[in-house]
């Protein structure tokens, strides 16, 4: 029997029901690992249009102006890196910034150095550059591409926005072909079927994982963006 801890005291029953958890664990993680290379094996997506967004100035202490328009394929930064896109909560219909999203994005602007490694990150929203950037300020991010989507159909071509301008969490990536075409290559939504509303994008945020080791669980916690 594998050992995680040297505690003495440890009851015969909980032994054997963590060894029979270790070895489930081990086929999640090789279940996630199949469908990690299924992902990956997709075949060439989609050609997308060029997609005009609107940026203000990297240094969010530097104020909202000049804003500028940079293009869908200008976000990638060298051959042969992919985008990904989180498609924020916030603009449209979504009037206030979304508070799960605002804890997903909390992350990513702590992980951005280590991912800029491997790929390219932004973080796309329908609200305005002021209105997106001035949230950005209140929450610290200071390492994150904003990327305000104009009068762009960016969201609602990737299902992230609906007839209505109800804006929806998304994650997308894109990859660019030697001769600039931009693809779609994969877009995740919470909602993964009519009896899953809520778990699509689990892999995205630590908080769910560190609360399903706990005992109580995830329960209904909800993120705020004033605790």
């Amino acid at each position: 029997m594998y050992r995680h801890t040297r505690l003495p005291g440890a009851s015969a029953g909980y032994l054997a029901a963590r060894e029979e958890l270790r070895l489930a664990e081990i086929e999640l993680m090789r279940h996630r690992e199949r469908v990690a290379a299924q992902r990956r094996a997709l075949p060439a997506g989609p050609a997308v249009e060029d997609y005009v967004f609107l940026e203000g100035p990297a240094d969010l202490a530097a104020g909202d102006e000049p804003v500028r328009e940079v293009r869908l394929s200008e976000l990638f930064t060298a051959p042969d890196r992919a985008l990904v896109v989180y498609h924020f909560m916030y603009g449209k219909r979504q009037t206030s910034p979304c508070p799960m999203c605002t804890l997903w994005i909390d992350g990513f602007d702590g992980v951005a150095r280590h991912l800029a490694q491997n790929a390219d990150f932004v973080v796309v929203a329908a609200a305005g550059p002021a209105a997106l950037r001035r949230h950005a300020r209140d929450r610290g991010w200071s390492r994150l591409r904003l990327l305000s989507c104009g009068e762009s159909t960016f969201q609602y071509d990737l299902g992230a926005e609906d007839e209505d301008g109800a804006q929806d969490s998304t994650v997308s990536v894109f990859t660019r072909d030697g001769d600039g075409t931009v693809r779609h290559f994969y877009s995740a939504h919470p909602r993964m079927g009519e009896d899953i509303q809520q778990r699509g994008i689990d892999l995205l945020n630590p908080v769910w994982h560190l609360l399903d080791l706990t005992p109580g669980g995830r329960g209904d916690w909800y993120a705020s963006l004033d605790y």
